[in-house]
């Protein structure tokens, strides 16, 4: 199977040749050789982020013309895998996890782009992998959108921290996406687990966990949820906020005070059949003009070149500066190796079941609102604790099993760790349960 050509290109291309051919007497051939060279670009990016590109790399380039692929992550791959990788000449999306998988393999070739401007990092993370195969063309970062109308009529305050999510008074207030059905989320996980460390991340989930409504893929957008408020507070990544903000939802994104970025990343394929042409995109999407288009109201994501954000607004966050404050000390490649691991331990410990473990949270903050705190203590020591330790987390024999899990990929099934972590959660809940009701009775 090979890349789709645009058939609306290439009828108003062949019509320009036999034009030119009738006008000038040159034979058709000769005339189709001046014609602009195709540069097949795999992404999956909308077409209002792609347009606006097509449009100005085009002006800057006018002997190229651009033929889009549109992939989602888990179809990229093996699309990619495809001989003569299906014409592609640029993968360009936002999937780490896949561009890993594809360097790993051989299918990228270096990258020739100019380095000016370009810092290698930005905090913990890096923004060009090791080998010079990929790099970051923007990035998005985590947190949490906030209906501050819809909170101050409640009487609350505004979430400034992750800790603060586990607030009581935010009980069914927060509108939490699944990380194993929803693309974007995974990295949440990781960025938790980073801040606080291993136990006392997943304790701090549990109970962020306890004060969740939940969106499953296909469910409503979280920045719906919460510029209705009916969830004034939802976990979410920047750029689905700034589009709800920029057409007119009553928003504000909170980045914490720990946070972690997801960058997009461009790549050039081994098979490209048109290297001149691949090379001259990439090098337009990392240039200050191309990294500029994505500060378009309309699309508002973060630029990886600082020299993009002079001039902006006040409000336009600026990573940079805020990598400054130790925000981005999450380390992304560790992450990497066992997001597949954290989030599958996620949906076991902490989705299954879940209006059991809120209502396990509402008992335990009812016996802390009433004093009665050593016995609040034992049932979150007992609630809290992950079926494996963090050293546990780094073997391969337990990471191996998830690391085909992709972006948007099914999810269905589970295997026998799975089932164990499960096991372990009921078991510890059975505990806190009879805990609580022996202290009652």
């Amino acid at each position: 199977m090979s890349a789709p050509i645009n058939l609306r290109r290439r009828r108003l291309l062949t019509g320009f040749a036999a034009g030119a051919a009738a006008l000038t007497g040159r034979p058709l051939l000769a005339a189709a050789k001046s014609a602009p060279k195709p540069v097949v670009i795999m992404t999956a990016y909308p077409d209002d982020v792609v347009s606006r590109f097509e449009a100005a790399f085009e002006k800057a380039h006018p002997e190229y013309r651009l033929q889009v692929v549109w992939r989602m992550p888990h179809d990229a791959l093996p699309y990619l895998r495809q001989a003569k990788q299906g014409g592609v000449d640029v993968y360009w999306s936002a999937s780490p996890r896949i561009y890993a998988t594809l360097a790993r393999e051989g299918a990228f070739r270096p990258l020739p782009y100019q380095t000016d401007g370009l810092p290698p990092r930005i905090g913990n993370a890096p923004l060009v992998d090791g080998e010079g195969l990929y790099h970051a063309t923007e990035m998005a970062g985590f947190g949490y959108a906030v209906n501050a109308k819809a909170l101050a009529d409640r009487q609350l305050p505004v979430p400034k921290t992750w800790r603060d999510l586990a607030d009581p008074r935010y009980q069914g207030l927060i509108a939490l996406p699944v990380p194993a059905k929803v693309g974007f989320a995974p990295p949440l996980v990781e960025i938790v687990l980073q801040a606080y460390g291993w136990d006392a991340g997943w304790a701090l989930w549990s109970e962020i966990a306890g004060n969740a409504w939940l969106i499953e893929r296909g469910s409503t957008f979280v920045s719906d949820e919460v510029g209705s408020g009916r969830h004034p507070i939802g976990l979410s990544i920047d750029f689905f906020v700034a589009s709800a903000i920029a057409n007119g939802a009553p928003l504000q994104f909170i980045y914490p005070d720990r946070s972690g970025i997801n960058p997009a990343h461009i790549a050039m394929t081994k098979s490209a059949g048109n290297p001149a042409g691949a090379q001259a995109f990439v090098d337009f999407v990392l240039s200050n003009a191309g990294q500029k288009i994505l500060t378009h109201p309309d699309i508002r994501k973060l630029p990886v070149r600082p020299q993009a954000y002079e001039g902006l607004p006040k409000d336009y966050f600026n990573p940079f500066a805020a990598a400054e404050r130790g925000v981005f000390d999450y380390d992304s490649q560790r992450a990497q190796g066992r997001l597949g691991l954290s989030t599958a331990l996620f949906d076991q410990m902490l989705m299954a079941d879940h209006p059991g473990l809120v209502a396990l949270w509402q008992r335990i903050h009812q016996a802390e609102a009433q004093g009665r705190t050593q016995l609040a203590s034992s049932a979150r020591a007992i609630l809290t604790k992950p079926p494996i330790s963090e050293a546990d987390a780094a073997l391969d024999s337990l990471r191996s099993p998830f690391g085909e899990r992709l972006e948007g990929s099914s999810t269905e099934g589970r295997n026998a760790l799975e089932a164990a972590w499960q096991a372990h959660d009921q078991a510890r809940r059975k505990e806190v349960d009879q805990l609580l009701k022996a202290a009652n009775a």
